[in-house]
């Protein structure tokens, strides 16, 4: 006789396996007792050498019994075999469902039997995962469902198997329902999911109890129906069946979301279900939706309850200055430092700061834990801040309020707009979090969501009166944009004409606009809005009853111009100084400058490059990409080879290049992530234009002629600025970490700018990587390397030679050495008639190029060339005593004159030379070289004060009376030159350029030379005094480590609130940033804010690892700080656990906890900003695991009962997930994220190995216990991405060493995040804690 089971026949005729069935024979038609039977069939498998349970007996018994034998008795051996544990309950249970479910309408009893041993047994798992054959078991299982055929899940764990069985089990109890009730057949399958395994079944149908279908035989059919129903809730109910659910419903999404569906169709539909005493249909729907259900409050350890007071920052929102204090704009500090960040004009960005911005936005809800609403009201608070630091600036050559107007009404517009199209586009949206950010339980967020938050906060937003005033430049603005919804509310319809000649007069006079009303009109004109706002209340302040009496006039504006007024003068001029108000006015202006005559073209152009640029927020993107197509115009099919067609572009390249030159033209292009395509679109018209011998030229209409070395100049000079060009060499490579952005170079932006280019066909990126994309396919299809332009190749290779090395290969008497002694000739001619010795070593006369008195007829790409060379020689000369240094300077500028571009090659060579230091001193004295004495001590002492406001205290900075003033040669020489730039419109661009160069130079040298470059350049340009001094006491930084640490603790303790000084007592970004420059303040410079000071200073830093080291050490002397500072005042209170958690001290320690994540927060971000992505995995591989390692001991922590001790790896929990979260994200959308595994997988490797006992640890326990729960518990809850990255292994090592610090739950949800890899581990821990 051969017996077998769903597993496909384990029992043989065997000696033993008959005697079984003829044991369960004799005692079936005897009515022996059944535990007389169990206990005789427990011997006599023992005596065979059986192991118990036996998978064998479970499949015979159950093959015995169905259906031939299907008779009580036999049922009640089966429940005994159960009882003494002779068969394994979970495949018992498995082979029944099989067998029973399909023949459950003909078997009603055998049914109701089932459900029967599901409820006593189903939910017993924690003795079945604890036997040897346990492996064995779950594998007879899956042998029995085809679970991990059904699943789709390889790995065969026996604690994946279990999370299977369970998942299987419910879901055939609940399409046995669906199909009782006829609604199976409402599903889009039309059958039940296990249809396909009961086929492989050979079912009898024979009743064995009656074979008449009577009344009695449908009650117990409806019964069934409602028990297994019943039997649905209890599993998704009960705390470990629910939360193994749970892990199914996270690593088997796509099946998941299948069972919820028919769950759901079984709540709204089931008339069975409404008959039960213990569900009902709302609470099985909450059920399916409520995920919370899956994880009890009550089962917190008590670390656990420590944890969730203290990370759970007090949102507070009701203060509305711009000083906020340690409150709502607390939770913001990053996103306010990462936008003044962006405000620096020393810097431009090869990332668009839409995606900068975007990312950080997803991080901090996501670590903060807020709302939509919340976080759009942050990052519209925070860019007001912005705003608003900007109201009185001071004159310099700095973005100012065009470029922070740019940031609030154009760049957050469009983070906003990719934020809620990656919500209802692609169908992934964010979680929306609950009061605890650190749980990862949490509700699923409701589809367009996003959307209406971003209503609620622009509501909210008008409470904030103080932040909405507008500056002066955009009142106009803000009142025409209060005009119009108070129009569209009255009913009246106008068009766009009558808003050029309207004026506030003709309105009511409670029509002032303020801040709000652009930023609802950008978002309008961006369709995240609609013109329903104009009806929010309190959003206009009454209605007018008849249209304003001004007449709409053929004024000079858009309208008419889209009406089909021609470009005339005056058209021109109006169209330049006013922005167009729709991309449809932008298009016709771009046909024209594509497809007009050549006036009208340049005169388009021209418009591009006004207003519509720099103040057309609502459409600037759209300004910025047709200026970006006109810089790459098409080649024409009959191009002929060897004549470029860009030739015939020169005067539109030209009025491009000057129009966009400007550092506020130049930081937009920045901020919108333009510069790769800029930088490409340039570096072809540099290209050709400097082969170009300059005889070639042409005349403007305005009777102006520009030469091919005008503009040549022009984009060459533009392109300089989109890289570190123009800073000292050591910036390019000190220690293991170089300086933030001196990854900024040609191949570096072209390679940016090719990667946007070759992700043009993915249909998953963001609108702005859409946008990025559009624009480099459109410019140029293919893929662009510095290898395609050869003489700019050589003249950046000339660059960086000048860089390593000094001069050599100049060879007398060949062409090359003709140009220079042509180029000198023509620089010092006036001292050459009078002198017969060239300035020159070598030959005394020249019969090349330059013997004429003339420059040389040269291309521009081979005066470059040779001006390294030139410099060289007439430095040299004025070190000798042959040339002054007023005729040096002289020359210098008529050789710039003549090429413009050549003061890029001029400050390549100064670059150089000055940080070699082998050149003598240059004494400033007013006879040979300018002097600084006249106001050398007032810059000195302005300095100190600006230094001293921000808590920097140094020696005396000055030099001493006696010392006269000295700068190196070269340095000397570079300042002389740039002063005798005019400070002009027209010299702007070249002087932006020089400037910086000059700044970063002088702060390399020894102290006191930037001071007297300042004096020198403040005797210059008055009006520029309070930005040179700035400039200036900056710089101090760079000669002075402890300054450095010095300035860092003064931002924390603005930050906190911790300072006596008047301008940081409240505290938060107020303090910190302050209200940026302000001028005449006092007789002097207005405090400048630490956190200010700090961001203009960093990128020259050099010492990373220092700077990284020093802000770990004063976050933890801040906590200490925060601690001890409120034990004093008696307000942190000892912890002492009750049956409530945090009973006692729970308000006093959240508050606590609340500055010290603030402080963590700005440590993590001035480390993001400072070092960049490298700097934060040095910190993560390496700073923090040595710190841990390293002792630590002080007084305070000794007194404090491990109070310190724990908020402080609390703080560093927080600070180190901050610092990767913005550095890597919390998804896996940007390039840095790709790193993120490894970085990741070293520092988990850390934590595993410290807990296992393998790395001995020199910090407090306390501080090692809070920090490894800190982090484990703000992954799992804010950054749940990185657990999947981590390796299996480490995660359950990880999980193993928590349990043992008692963090049993903190371990589940370690392992209930880290994907199929740890399910069964989660699933096993669940069952063995039953919690």
């Amino acid at each position: 006789m051969e017996v077998s089971g769903g597993g496909g026949g384990r029992c043989s005729s065997s000696p033993t396996w008959n005697g079984v069935v003829e044991l369960t024979k004799a005692a079936q038609e005897k009515g022996s007792d059944p535990l007389v039977w169990a206990i005789q069939m427990y011997s006599n498998l023992n005596s065979a050498g059986e192991a118990l349970p036996s998978v064998e007996l479970a499949e015979l018994l159950v093959s015995y019994i169905c259906w031939d034998n299907n008779v009580p008795i036999l049922w009640k051996f089966l429940d005994k075999a159960l009882t003494l544990k002779i068969v394994p309950p979970m495949l018992l249970l498995a082979l029944l469902s099989l067998r029973v479910l399909p023949c459950r309408h003909v078997q009603p009893a055998a049914y109701r039997l089932y459900l029967e041993f599901l409820r006593r047994h189903a939910f017993e798992l924690k003795s079945q995962i604890k036997r040897p054959d346990y492996q064995k078991v779950m594998k007879s299982v899956d042998d029995v469902l085809h679970l991990s055929q059904i699943f789709g899940i390889s790995q065969s764990e026996p604690g994946i198997l279990v999370v299977e069985f369970v998942f299987s089990i419910v879901w055939q109890l609940l399409d046995a329902s669906l199909d009782d009730e006829g609604l199976l057949e409402l599903t889009p399958e039309k059958k039940s999911r296990w249809a396909t395994v009961y086929q492989d079944m050979e079912l009898d149908e024979h009743d064995s109890y009656n074979d008449k279908r009577n009344e009695h035989y449908e009650k117990l059919q409806t019964v069934n129906t409602l028990m297994a129903v019943e039997m649905i809730g209890q599993f998704l109910q009960d705390k470990v069946s629910s939360k193994i659910l749970y892990l199914a419903s996270q690593n088997l999404p796509a099946h998941w979301l299948t069972f919820v569906q028919r769950l759901q169709l079984l709540a709204s539909n089931s008339l069975i279900l409404r008959k039960s005493r213990t569900l009902i249909p709302e609470a099985l729907l909450q059920l399916t939706s409520d995920t919370r259900i899956f994880l009890p409050r009550e089962c917190r350890t008590s670390s656990q309850q420590k944890f969730h007071v203290v990370m759970n920052f007090e949102y507070l929102s009701s203060s509305a200055s711009l000083c906020h204090g340690a409150s709502h704009s607390a939770l913001w500090i990053p996103l306010d430092l990462v936008l003044e960040d962006a405000m620096d004009g020393y810097q431009v960005s090869a990332t668009s700061a839409i995606e900068v911005i975007g990312g950080l936005i997803k991080t901090l809800r996501a670590v903060n834990g807020t709302s939509w609403h919340d976080t759009f009201l942050g990052l519209w608070l925070a860019t007001l801040r912005l705003v608003q630091r900007e109201r009185d600036p001071i004159e310099g050559p700095m973005p100012h309020l065009d470029t922070r107007l740019c940031m609030l009404l154009c760049i957050i517009p469009l983070v906003v707009a990719d934020l809620i199209e990656e919500e209802e586009v692609e169908g992934t949206p964010v979680d929306e979090t609950d009061s605890e950010p650190t749980d990862h339980w949490k509700d699923k967020k409701i589809p367009g969501k996003c959307r209406n938050d971003l209503v609620s906060s622009l509501q909210v937003l008008g409470d904030y009166q103080s932040l909405l005033t507008p500056p002066k430049s955009v009142v106009s603005a803000a009142n025409q944009a209060a005009a119009k919804a108070m129009l569209f509310v009255s009913g009246i319809t106008i068009g766009s004409e009558y808003f050029d000649c309207l004026s506030m007069t003709e309105m009511p006079n409670d029509c002032a606009g303020n801040m709000r009303h652009l930023i609802v009109e950008a978002c309008i004109a961006r369709n995240l809005l609609d013109t329903s706002a104009y009806l929010w209340p309190g959003y206009v302040n009454g209605c007018i009853n008849q249209i304003p009496q001004c007449i709409p006039a053929q004024v000079p504006g858009w309208s008419s111009f889209m009406k089909g007024a021609p470009l005339t003068s005056m058209m021109i001029n109006a169209l330049v100084s006013s922005p167009a108000t729709s991309l449809a006015e932008l298009e016709k202006i771009f046909e024209i400058a594509i497809g007009g005559s050549e006036d009208e073209r340049i005169s388009a152009a021209a418009i591009l490059c006004g207003a519509s640029l720099i103040r057309g927020y609502n459409i600037q993107e759209h300004t910025v990409h047709f200026i970006l197509r006109l810089l790459s115009p098409p080649v024409p099919e009959e191009n002929v080879e060897g004549n470029s067609h860009l030739i015939e572009y020169a005067p539109i390249l030209n009025v491009l290049f000057v129009g966009i030159a400007s550092v506020d033209c130049v930081q937009i292009f920045s901020l919108h992530g333009m510069v790769p395509q800029l930088a490409c679109s340039l570096m072809p018209i540099c290209e050709v234009f400097g082969s170009c011998v300059p005889n070639i030229s042409w005349r403007l209409t305005s009777g102006e002629e520009i030469s091919a070395h005008a503009v040549f100049s022009n984009a060459f000079i533009l392109l300089l600025k989109l890289w570190r060009f123009n800073h000292p060499p050591i910036e390019y490579g000190i220690g293991d970490v170089p300086t933030v952005g001196s990854q900024l170079t040609p191949e570096y932006l072209l390679l940016v700018r090719n990667n946007h280019l070759m992700s043009a066909g993915n249909v998953h990126k963001n609108r702005n990587r859409r946008r990025l994309s559009e624009i480099a396919s459109l410019s140029s299809p293919k893929s662009v390397f510095v290898d395609s332009f050869p003489k700019l190749k050589v003249w950046y290779r000339q660059h960086q030679a000048c860089i390593a090395a000094t001069l050599s290969g100049l060879v007398h008497g060949t062409p090359f050495h003709q140009i220079v002694e042509g180029l000198l000739n023509m620089m010092f001619r006036k001292i050459n008639r009078g002198n017969q010795n060239s300035i020159t070593s070598g030959s005394s006369s020249s019969s090349g190029p330059g013997s004429e008195d003339t420059w040389p007829k040269l291309p521009a790409w081979d005066i470059l060339e040779a001006i390294p060379f030139v410099v060289d020689a007439a430095l040299t000369a004025c070190d000798h005593g042959r040339l002054s240094p007023r005729e040096l300077a002289t020359g210098l500028k008529d050789l710039a004159d003549f090429l413009p571009a050549s003061l890029a090659t001029i400050i390549s060579y100064f670059s150089a030379e000055v940080t070699r230091g082998v050149w003598k001193p240059a004494f400033m004295n007013g006879t040979d070289w300018p002097s600084p004495a006249a106001n050398l001590l007032n810059v000195e002492e302005q300095i100190k004060k600006i230094l001293a406001a921000t808590g920097v205290d140094v020696p005396s900075l000055a030099s001493g009376d006696s010392s006269p003033a000295t700068l190196p040669l070269p340095l000397a020489a570079f300042t002389s030159l740039t002063i005798t730039y005019k400070v002009d419109r027209t010299s702007e661009r070249f002087l932006n350029l020089a400037g910086q160069t000059l700044e970063c130079l002088a702060a390399g040298c020894p102290w006191p030379c930037m001071p007297i470059v300042a004096s020198l350049w403040t005797q210059k340009a008055k009006r520029w005094t309070d930005f040179l001094i700035f400039s200036a006491s900056r710089t101090v930084l760079l000669h002075n480590n402890d300054a450095i640490v010095q300035l860092l603790k003064s931002c924390f303790t603005a930050t906190l609130g911790m300072s006596n000084s008047p301008i940081s007592c409240s505290g938060g970004v107020g303090a910190l940033l302050g209200h940026g420059y302000k001028s005449h303040f006092c007789g002097g410079m207005c405090p400048v804010a630490p956190g200010i000071l700090y961001l203009r200073a960093y990128r020259s830093i050099r010492d990373m690892v220092f700077l990284t080291e020093e802000i770990v050490s004063i976050l933890m002397h801040s906590v200490r700080d925060i601690a001890c500072g409120t034990q004093r005042r008696g307000g942190l209170e000892k912890l002492k656990a009750t049956k409530d958690g945090m009973k006692y001290g729970k308000v006093s320690l959240a508050a606590s906890m609340s500055r010290v994540k603030l402080a963590a927060a700005l440590g993590a971000s001035f480390v993001w900003l400072s070092g960049g992505l490298m700097l934060v995995q040095l910190l993560i591989k390496e700073t923090l695991p040595s710190w841990f390692i390293s002792v630590h001991r002080t007084n305070q922590q000794e007194n404090s009962d491990g109070m310190v001790s724990m908020l402080g790896g609390y703080a560093l929990a927080y600070f180190a997930v901050l610092c990767g979260a913005f550095a890597w994200g919390v998804d896996s959308s940007s390039s840095a994220s790709k790193r993120r595994q490894k970085v990741l997988g070293v520092h988990m490797e850390f934590l595993a190995s410290a807990l296992d006992g393998k790395i001995s640890l020199g910090c407090d326990s306390a501080t090692w216990r809070a920090y490894v729960s800190g982090f484990v518990s703000l992954m799992v809850g804010c950054t749940p991405n990185w657990v999947l990255e981590v390796d299996v292994s480490v995660l359950k090592r990880l999980s193993n060493g928590l349990r043992q610090l008692n963090e049993e739950e903190l371990a589940l949800s370690l392992l209930g995040a880290g994907g199929v890899g740890t399910m069964g581990a989660a699933a096993e821990l669940i069952i063995d804690s039953g919690m």
